[in-house]
């Protein structure tokens, strides 16, 4: 039969396109294993808001009727609407290490946005810089944490011998109770809490008015990231989906807001890292055992992630970032927690990344999007 890509379009397809992945890694690899449910969830138009302003095509490339690889082709079109550049991206891509079938996978992509009329192909991402993206070019040692992706060092090289090159670097910052400078980050934080006094505090998000919460965090979120590179806003549904699917392992210590006098303007978000319970699920499963390992599981979770911090842009150089990381490490240290990554941040966000350095973290990991001209 020898090779050949096709669409997916049935429930075999599919199943191909999310278990691949289980075919090329294996246990000593760092990759954790996604939910299935999830990801079949995720990759569904009726139930993902991302298809409100994108559309997405699968592709998996068999060899000899078995699936060697599979990637997404993916236009979003409020992307081409903020950034007024006719740009499609490729996501979720796996692959086995053979530049022919990779080849065949990113010709599928790049004859899906043309139909388009898009110029340019860029990625990975599932399916925006809204979720997973950047491909490990720096950290293959360590595992990810959660919603941050892992892939071996091969499909670096096979990108770059496609013609594809760097447009951006991300990166991700780790500290742990043997490296932070706890001292430093209270005191700059009571600094700053004594300079503005009482017009600038800081609360825990209300979980239980999710809805609410969301639209504050998403007008601070939109503002704050406006002007970064690959931006695009968030929407209300995009937000509130992903608010209500974070709910379930969220730490509500772990989720700041920053207002002055009354006003939200800054917020952070921690989230307990999750895939330190799911790399013992490692077929992705939750029956029948997998839910006995992921309850238990939670209560031992050591890691979080900073998944985000924002400042409006009218609120920006008052210090409130440093006032809302010295009461995030804070509150983690007193439960328990004893590892942070901070993640993902653009390597030329100086604002960003010096204070994280500056606190005692190193740079672990870096991920970078690729693109090259469709023609």
């Amino acid at each position: 039969m020898g090779l050949v890509v096709r669409p997916v379009e049935s429930y075999r397809d599919l199943r191909a396109f999310i278990d691949l992945p289980w075919r090329l890694y294996g246990p000593s690899d760092p990759w954790v294993p996604p939910l299935r449910m999830e990801m079949k969830k995720r990759l569904d138009p009726r139930k993902h808001p991302f298809f409100e302003h994108g559309m997405a095509e699968y592709f998996v490339a068999w060899q000899d009727d078995r699936p060697v690889g599979r990637v997404a082709a993916i236009r979003n079109e409020l992307h081409e609407w903020y950034h007024h550049e006719p740009v499609g991206f490729f996501g979720f891509f796996e692959c086995v290490p053979d530049v022919a079938v990779a080849r065949a996978l990113m010709d599928s992509v790049r004859e899906w946005l043309r139909t388009w009329g898009l110029k340019v192909v860029r990625g990975p991402m599932n399916f925006s810089t809204n979720e997973e993206c950047g491909l490990l070019v720096e950290g293959f040692d360590r595992p990810p944490a959660i919603l941050m992706p892992y892939n071996p060092p091969y499909y670096a090289e096979l990108l770059e011998a496609l013609g594809f090159q760097k447009v951006k670097d991300l990166w991700a910052w780790e500290v742990d109770k043997t490296t932070i400078r706890m001292d430093e980050i209270v005191a700059l934080g009571e600094r700053i809490a004594r300079k503005w006094g009482p017009q600038l505090t800081v609360r825990t998000l209300q979980l239980r008015r999710l809805e609410e919460e969301a639209d504050l965090l998403r007008s601070i979120y939109n503002d704050a990231w406006c002007r970064n590179w690959g931006f695009v806003p968030m929407l209300h549904r995009e937000f509130v989906a992903i608010a209500r699917d974070l709910k379930p392992i969220a730490d509500p210590d772990l989720a700041l807001v920053a207002e002055w006098d009354g006003r939200p303007v800054a917020f952070t978000i921690g989230v307990p890292d999750l895939y330190e319970v799911l790399r013992r699920i490692p077929d992705g499963r939750l029956l029948p055992f997998g839910w006995w390992t992921l309850l238990r599981g939670l209560r031992r979770i050591r890691g979080f992630r900073v998944l985000t911090l924002g400042v409006r842009h009218d609120f920006r150089y008052r210090g409130i970032e440093i006032l809302l990381y010295s009461e995030l490490y804070q509150r983690a240290a007193r439960k328990g927690y004893t590892r942070a990554e901070f993640s993902w941040i653009l390597e030329d966000n100086d604002l960003m990344n010096r204070p994280i350095e500056r606190i005692g973290a190193r740079r672990t990991k870096v991920y970078r999007i690729y693109e090259r001209p469709i023609e």
